[in-house]
């Protein structure tokens, strides 16, 4: 079984064993329970006799799954949390909702684009690999990428807060418009909590350092756009800046022991 394999396989006995731990709701719980289960079971059928293409890709359900999987653990916010999160906000940029309302329009729209898009970069940067010849490098970039992303994912057990978007005023920007429609899709298509560390942010870092090592300057580009990623979480109010920093730890951290002890 590859390592990357072995991340998804435990964080499904993670899921599967936490939501009995939590005071989750029995329907979640059975849900989380099942789900997780059919996936464990999954994960080790496809180790075993799945080719190499579709253990390739597989990764990739893996991780989306587990996204949404971990969205039926949350139960209540911790007000604490949120308001010791918003005051390291409010002491770095004042009032976030409108400390940007002066930037560039094209500046917010690209923020948001990049931020909306996000998921896409996980199979791009496998495809990125794959079409110029580094399939080879799957298992180390899954692996980078599953370790980061779920590693965001897991917290959210004990950790339960909403995102700034949910108790906040809408932030006054420029390009309202293209924030709305933004907004709209997070707001329609994600699970709608908050995750500490930001799993947007730990999990494009993963993605731009697992391709660096084979596509430089693809990588250098990707590390450019989870950098935008990290900012446009505070700019639209996507998360807490502190989500950020501690995302970006986790993913920088994540990717060191790779790249240290292998994949």
């Amino acid at each position: 079984m590859r390592s990357s394999e072995w991340v998804a396989l435990l964080y499904f006995i993670y899921l599967a064993v936490v939501c009995w731990l939590r005071p989750v709701p029995s329907a979640r719980r059975l849900i989380i329970t099942s789900v997780s289960s059919a996936l464990i079971i999954a994960i080790w059928i496809t180790a075993a006799v799945a080719p190499a293409l579709v253990r390739d890709w597989a990764p990739f359900v893996y991780v989306s799954v587990g996204y949404y999987l971990t969205g039926f653990l949350f139960v209540a916010p911790s007000e604490a949390l949120e308001a010791w999160l918003l005051k390291w906000d409010h002491r770095w940029f004042g009032d976030p909702t409108t400390r940007f309302a002066k930037w560039p329009w094209w500046t917010v729209a690209y923020l948001d684009v990049v931020y909306t898009l996000c998921f896409l970069l996980l199979p791009g940067g496998f495809a990125a690999l794959a079409l110029t010849g580094h399939s080879d490098r799957a298992n180390r970039y899954w692996t980078m990428v599953l370790a980061a992303d779920m590693g965001a994912f897991a917290p959210l057990s004990v950790f339960q807060t909403r995102p700034p978007w949910a108790i906040e005023r809408a932030p006054t920007l420029r390009a309202s418009r293209i924030h709305r429609i933004a907004s709209y899709v997070i707001k329609s298509a994600t699970t709608g909590v908050n995750t500490f560390p930001s799993g947007h942010v730990a999990v494009t870092i993963a993605v731009a350092i697992g391709v660096m090592s084979s596509l430089p300057v693809t990588g250098a580009i990707l590390l450019c756009v989870a950098a935008s990623i990290g900012v446009a979480c505070v700019v639209g109010r996507y998360h807490y800046a502190v989500d950020v920093l501690a995302g970006a730890a986790l993913g920088l951290a994540v990717c060191t022991v790779v790249a240290i002890y292998g994949a």
